[in-house]
């Protein structure tokens, strides 16, 4: 069975489960850009969170002019060791995106849950795994608060303005995608990254009263709305 085979009908292992079902959980969605990274990293100030570092089968790469490092922002594998872990079911939830295998799995669940709640950065594909497992996941999904400022961090991604227009159709669709998909579904919870200070401070509230849903909720998602509809009008 290939790679794409394993991942398509991959099923997490009853540890995995448990993992899910036991441990305090919030994943933190959004669109490329939108700041969920960031986010995360400022409630990684905060003692009560601990981060489940994902596994992932691309290259370190520089954000902001800082490469990444081996198990802090990710756990770099190669494609070999990705597919034994599928093989050996080591994985609470995996997927392929653009040809890279993205992950996370039983021992960063368990270690991170034992120390606080266990949060991370994830797309919509896998917080819907996340969630057929256990409906007690948190699930926040982080919203740019106007085009024109998504685009513009965006930009700031990319060394020069070929680069981001080489890669502008990709993630103006994968945007398009994410955001009706997170629409859709009930269970999401929605934040604007206006100001990194508030939007943190709301994370966190949040992330202690998973099941309260507040207006805020209802006015990030009418921004999510207006975002999404702007994307699907322009071309950049």
């Amino acid at each position: 069975m290939n790679l794409e085979q394993l991942i398509e009908n991959y099923h997490p292992p009853a540890e995995a489960i448990k993992v899910i079902q036991t441990t305090q959980i919030a994943l933190l969605v959004g669109i490329s850009g939108a700041g969920k990274d960031t986010i995360k990293h400022e409630l990684l100030k905060r003692p009560e969170f601990r981060e489940i570092v994902s596994h992932t089968t691309r290259a370190p790469r520089a954000n902001v002019g800082v490469m990444e490092v081996d198990g802090v922002d990710y756990h770099f594998i190669d494609l070999k060791k990705a597919q034994a872990m599928l093989e050996q079911g080591e994985f609470i939830e995996a997927k392929l995106v653009h040809g890279t295998v993205y992950g996370t799995s039983i021992q960063e669940g368990l270690s991170a849950g034992a120390q606080g709640i266990a949060i991370t950065d994830i797309d919509v594909q896998g917080v819907s795994e996340y969630k057929e497992v256990s409906r007690a996941v948190l699930a926040i999904f982080v919203v740019p608060p106007d085009y024109d400022t998504w685009v513009s961090r965006l930009r700031q991604r990319y060394a020069t303005e070929q680069v981001f227009l080489d890669e502008w159709p990709k993630r103006r669709d994968s945007a398009i995608k994410e955001l009706t998909r997170a629409l859709e579904l009930p269970y999401y919870h929605c934040v604007i990254n206006d100001d990194l200070n508030r939007a943190t401070k709301v994370v966190a509230e949040m992330s202690q009263r998973p099941d309260v849903f507040t207006r805020q909720d209802d006015e990030a998602r009418i921004v999510a709305r207006d975002l999404l509809e702007q994307i699907k009008r322009h071309s950049v």
